[in-house]
């Protein structure tokens, strides 16, 4: 007798319930893809936006504010400082490199940030085509922005006041494209880059702001690491500036995220949970409908052990049925998400595709097969022939 066989036919009896406790585990185990796709990418990109960025000075307010909305672009600015302000952290001796920012414009929902080419340094971005601003009003675009815009070497595009690209439409001041980046997986993918006179030339024109020059933000590269406790702690209490760790702060954002996650890890856990006392009552149920049957096996010559085998057996089938729409529920799930945010969420580039930590998804799936199935197993293992075949089904 072949076990797969014998498995499968023991599975076509109570095929509504089998369906639905199968859905029930999909659901929970889709979460729990749907979770590990969302903390790898939201891990990567913490670590790989961050990199080279030892700390931000910024206008005063929250510093996890600052830190979303200059190395994340994932907020709104705290303000903006003073050029001279920003020149003389600069020349702190504590300081081995710093890159200005200056925000305010978007094209679509595509951010525009006025920088240096060392901006480009920070994340080993290199051109694919073109070169780098020379003059006010050059942009060069990252991938994700070249790719939704569809914009090419010499074309150009108007920018709208807001980070977020909603307000004001600055029709007189269109940029041209003269470069654009190879993909990098980091933010600076979903950027149009320019020079910080470009912001200043748009805005100074439209409200006819007067100087002294402004930028929003500094990201700063220290000489020692004892800078990074220290410099801080100079900045926020001698200036009128102050001044964030990135690091810290997205632990900080990860740590705020985790009670959200662990919510939605509770829930999957209750549904995987229920998945598998719903699989043990199916099994326990089957078994007692199924004694004269189990009986009739044992009179043509399957062992206790072959017994005990199928009904493991059917429980595996069960679990990795569940376990394989879980991972297409997740990922379904992770890409219908990318496609429902604004392109130019810092979530539009989460990854659909699979994760080395997605192994553990059928691993739980089987282990919870395997132990709703160990009572019903047992209970066939010490299935009597006599009693079964004389004394009629309980």
């Amino acid at each position: 007798m072949n076990l797969l066989t014998l498995s499968l036919a023991g599975l076509r009896g109570a095929r509504l319930t089998h369906a639905l406790n199968i859905l029930i585990l999909a659901l929970g185990l889709g979460t729990v893809t749907l979770l590990l796709l969302f903390s790898s990418t939201l891990t990567e990109r913490l670590t790989r936006d961050t990199r080279g960025i030892d700390l931000v000075v910024g206008a005063k307010g929250s510093p996890l504010q600052l830190v979303l909305s200059t190395v994340f672009q994932a907020d709104f600015p705290t303000g903006n400082i003073p050029l001279e302000e920003a020149d003389a952290i600069l020349r702190n001796p504590m300081v081995d490199r710093g890159v200005p920012m200056a925000l305010g414009d978007a094209v679509a929902s595509f951010r525009i940030v006025g920088t240096t080419p060392d901006y480009l340094r920070l994340y080993d971005a290199t051109l694919t085509r073109g070169r780098l601003w020379q003059r006010p009003l050059e942009a060069v675009l990252g991938a994700e922005t070249t790719r939704h815009l569809r914009l090419g070497i010499g074309d150009t595009f108007v920018s709208a006041h807001g980070v977020n690209g909603n307000g004001d439409v600055h029709r007189g001041f269109p940029y041209t494209v003269v470069g654009i980046l190879a993909p990098t997986g980091s933010v600076i993918d979903r950027l149009a880059l320019t020079s910080v006179e470009s912001v200043w030339k748009v805005h100074e024109n439209l409200f006819r702001l007067a100087p002294p020059r402004e930028v929003t933000a500094l990201l700063l590269h220290v000489r020692t690491p004892l800078a990074i406790v220290t410099l801080p702690h100079q900045i926020n209490s001698q200036t009128a500036l102050q001044a964030a760790v990135p690091s810290f702060e997205a632990a900080r954002l990860f740590s705020l995220l985790g009670f959200g996650l662990a919510a939605f890890r509770a829930l999957a856990g209750i549904l995987i949970a229920s998945a598998g006392l719903g699989i043990l009552i199916a099994l326990v149920t089957r078994m007692r409908e199924r004694r004269r049957e189990l009986a009739v096996l044992r009179l043509l010559g399957a062992s206790r052990g072959k017994l005990f085998a199928t009904v493991l057996i059917e429980a595996m089938v069960l679990a990795g049925i569940g376990a394989a729409v879980g991972l297409l529920l997740g990922h379904a799930a992770a890409w219908a998400l990318v496609e429902w945010l604004p392109s130019g969420h810092a979530l539009a580039a989460m990854s659909v595709g699979w994760q080395p930590s997605e192994w553990r998804i059928p691993a739980v799936a089987l282990g919870i097969g395997f132990l709703a199935a160990t009572i019903p197993a047992v209970t066939a293992y010490r299935s009597e022939v006599s009693s079964a075949l004389g004394g009629g089904s309980e």
